[in-house]
């Protein structure tokens, strides 16, 4: 007999189907929005934590923070532009978004934003290790939300999908 919780954590060769996923990219409830706009939010604040711990960096957050350092805007406003131009490239591959894209743009540009302004960086490495693995952690609970339910990618993973999708 498999334990239950195990189980649950066995890694899926497919997105699994949770009690909020949608049957399309526009499919919306109160319930699946609210997990959705969790997801996106500890997500950002999930990166934020990578970005303010001066220890590393995921590699859209150091396009980013480039972006942010040559036009003298804020890591949110960076990251919402970046998240905007991908989402164009989406169209001469036909890609189609969901409100999902959409929100990803927005919530995690905010997050991003909120977890920089109220998270101070760090220069200690222990704090800085903390930071990493809250991090980490958030941001892959984020996605794990997001993603199951089901209404669109975010710009840059549809991006890559819909490249695959066009060359194989």
């Amino acid at each position: 007999m498999s334990n239950p919780f195990l189980e649950f954590l066995r890694p899926h060769k497919t997105v699994p189907n949770t009690p909020w996923t949608a049957k399309s990219r526009w499919d919306l409830n109160f319930s699946r929005v609210s997990v959705l706009f969790f997801g996106l939010f500890i997500f950002g604040l999930g990166d934020s934590l990578l970005i303010q711990s001066t220890i590393g960096n995921a590699p859209w957050s150091v396009l980013a923070q480039g972006v942010s350092g040559k036009l003298d805007i804020t890591m949110g406003w960076s990251t919402f532009a970046i998240s905007t131009v991908v989402l164009l490239l989406w169209i001469p591959l036909k890609e189609k978004p969901g409100f999902g894209t959409v929100a990803n743009i927005v919530i995690i540009a905010g997050a991003i934003q909120l977890g920089i302004d109220f998270i101070p960086a760090t220069e200690n490495t222990i704090v800085g290790l903390i930071y990493i693995f809250i991090g980490i952690a958030l941001v892959g609970a984020g996605s794990s939300l997001y993603i199951t339910c089901g209404l669109g990618p975010g710009p840059r993973d549809g991006l890559m999908t819909a490249l695959h999708n066009k060359t194989g």
